[in-house]
């Protein structure tokens, strides 16, 4: 029987999404979102696609780890099973998205097949076992640091937007003022922590 709360998977959320963050606060994923993150409207593709992945990728691996790692004692084994397994789905998204929306794959380009190597992902898995946490407590936590994701890049993209049209000094125009944004939005988001 599965042990959890109302309440704690409240905490769980809140916390991925907000206080620790996966992009401003554990700096995982930064790949995609400094390089998606010019258009409001591939950001959010892109953060539909890695959320699929996030939560396919943690149960996945959850289910992997406790079922076949842990009994045959092939915990050593853990990290090259779980990259096998998140790019295994990435090929099952990138096959849905080019079906679906030709467009959007397109748009997301190099990044689409990118995040078989995006840390966050591979980071999720690891920490939701190191975390101890149970399957129910695993997928909101991957829903809740996929949210995050999706949250930051898309309020980042919108920024960005914002920012080509405005009257940006010469010597920050382009990735610098992008990089500096990325630093308020950091500082930011410190703001909830203490939250839960």
């Amino acid at each position: 029987m599965v042990d959890f709360s109302a309440s704690s998977i409240f905490v769980i959320l809140i916390s991925a999404i907000l206080v620790n963050n996966f992009v401003l606060s554990r700096f995982l994923g930064i790949c995609p979102f400094l390089g998606v993150s010019k258009q409001v409207e591939t950001s959010f593709g892109m953060g539909m696609a890695v959320t699929f992945v996030m939560a396919l990728a943690s149960i996945m691996t959850y289910l992997i780890q406790h079922l076949v790692l842990v009994p045959l004692e092939l915990q050593y084994m853990q990290t090259i099973t779980f990259i096998l397994v998140i790019a295994s789905i990435v090929q099952l998204v990138e096959m849905i998205i080019q079906k679906v929306s030709p467009t959007l794959y397109q748009s997301l380009g190099v990044f689409l097949p990118l995040i078989t190597t995006n840390c966050a992902v591979l980071g999720l898995t690891i920490l939701n076992i190191q975390l101890e946490y149970n399957i129910i407590e695993t997928t909101f936590h991957a829903i809740g640091a996929a949210v995050g994701f999706t949250l930051v890049i898309v309020l980042f993209a919108a920024i960005r937007e914002r920012l080509e049209v405005s009257n940006v000094p010469e010597a920050f125009k382009g990735f610098a003022i992008a990089l500096v944004t990325a630093g308020l939005m950091s500082m930011a988001f410190l703001g909830f922590s203490g939250l839960v």
